[in-house]
């Protein structure tokens, strides 16, 4: 895993929103409709980076407690 996955999946979600963005049905609500869509859309998308990011490098690292401390 590097750090071009979120690059990627950044990608796919900016598709899926273009092509939301020409799916929705034509009426008084279809800018509120693709508005819901898209922020869906990218809020999911910022938790998972964030979530995925912060796993790939840890701020605190990771202590083992199998380990004797030294007398």
């Amino acid at each position: 895993m590097s750090g071009w996955v979120p690059v990627i999946a950044g990608g796919a979600v900016g598709g899926i929103s273009f092509f939301s963005w020409g799916a929705v049905r034509k009426g008084e609500n279809q800018v509120l409709i693709r508005s819901c869509i898209i922020l869906t859309l990218v809020c999911c998308y910022l938790m998972w980076a964030i979530m995925y990011l912060a796993q790939l490098h840890p701020v605190i690292k990771p202590k083992r407690g199998d380990l004797r401390l030294e007398e």
